[in-house]
């Protein structure tokens, strides 16, 4: 049976494709219904004959009648074997032509569908691909051609907005520098009041926190562009574990119960040390930061099949999903404002998306029914090499 979906242009094709052979094949039928038919004419006698005696004039007239009888019998039989044989014809020809239509329209509508699977194949990631449709120039092959103009537009645009941002951060490093080494000797000064040591302590404080916005930005482009250092096997429970001990004092500031579950072996990867290395801090900083006091945090890494996943939970108030949803964009924060946050400039989580991205993996935020986000990472499980024994 054929299978439509209704409101596509194959179900479109099939019909009118289907309604043309069919009212062919009426018209067809109705032509040969009406050729078959016939008339039942009188016998007229045949010249040069006598007629026959008052007797047998009587009985001929009667063989006549009879005769006419039966063919008018015969001719209505085979009208209604006709009917009943265009009656089926019909039939038969109406699943033909949705059979022969439906066939018609997945010819003409291939290419579109070979298209529209590699379009969905491409991304903001691989912005490079391109459809690359060959054949006669006809309006397919114009759409094709349109789509990959659009495509080439759309990397230009984004690789030019990724450079700014990298060569924006790399170019405010210079005078950041040069802000940080004038307070430093304005300080430094044995005759310096008391208002500019005040001052410039407050210039530094800002000059610091700018200079972390840069380096989160700087990550970010890199991590966007796909530019990875040097491939190595990493253990993602190690990293885990290392940046917590990193970060002791200030768990202990905040009293936060840390548990964790950080099977060594288990969850390894490959990727650039460096970045995924900075993923797990900005997990575990997220995880600490917006905590309460007193709070708890439950890190995890286990391996789920060709996945490693590393979550790591937090308790608090309850969020609204949609507002977690925002967190792995560039500056965004909850129950904040875009600008004036003591805890960084809401670079972290999208930092952790795009370095994840980076590698294969993927960011997954959710706000936990009883209060509080989990955060889980699942990036491409690499065993670890063999290593070969003598």
């Amino acid at each position: 049976m054929v299978r439509l979906r209704s409101g596509t242009v194959g179900l479109r094709f099939t019909l009118l494709y289907g309604v043309v052979f069919l009212m062919s094949g009426v018209g067809l039928l109705v032509l040969a219904y009406l050729f078959s038919g016939g008339k039942v004419t009188n016998v007229a006698p045949v010249p040069g004959q006598h007629p026959p005696a008052d007797g047998s004039l009587t009985e001929a007239r009667q063989r006549i009648h009879d005769l006419q009888a039966q063919l008018a019998e015969v001719n209505a039989q085979h009208s209604r074997q006709m009917l009943v044989g265009s009656l089926l014809a019909l039939v038969v020809l109406a699943a033909v032509s949705l059979l022969a239509g439906r066939a018609l329209a997945r010819r003409v509508l291939r290419p579109l569908r070979l298209i529209t699977a590699a379009t969905r194949h491409i991304s903001a990631d691989n912005l490079d691909q391109r459809l690359a449709v060959s054949g006669p120039t006809d309006e397919v092959k114009d759409l094709a051609d349109t789509i990959d103009g659009l495509l080439e537009r759309l990397e230009t645009s984004f690789a030019a907005q990724r450079g700014f941002a990298a060569n924006a951060s790399h170019e405010l490093r210079t005078p950041l520098a040069t802000i940080r080494a004038s307070l430093d000797v304005a300080v430094a000064k044995p005759d310096a009041p008391g208002q500019t040591v005040a001052l410039a302590d407050r210039l530094r404080t800002q000059v610091d926190r700018m200079d972390r916005l840069l380096d989160g930005l700087l990550v970010l482009a890199r991590a966007q562009h796909g530019t990875l250092g040097d491939s190595a096997h990493v253990d993602v429970a190690e990293l885990v574990a290392q940046a917590l001990a990193d970060r002791t004092t200030e768990i202990s500031a905040k009293r936060l119960s840390v548990t964790g579950d950080l099977p060594r072996g288990v969850g390894t990867t490959r990727g650039d040390a460096a970045l995924l290395s900075r993923l797990v801090e900005n997990v575990v900083d997220n995880a600490v930061a917006h905590n309460e006091a007193g709070g708890w945090v439950r890190v995890a890494t286990s391996r789920e099949g060709v996945a490693v996943r590393l979550v790591v939970q937090t308790g608090g108030g309850v969020l609204d999903q949609r507002d977690v949803d925002r967190l792995a964009q560039p500056f965004q924060r909850l129950g904040a404002d875009r600008t004036g946050s003591e805890h960084g400039a809401g670079l972290g989580l999208s930092i952790v998306a795009a370095i994840a991205a980076a590698h294969g993996g993927r960011l997954d935020l959710r706000a936990r029914p009883h209060g509080g986000l989990r955060v889980s990472i699942a990036l491409p499980f690499v065993a670890l090499p063999v290593k070969a024994t003598a």
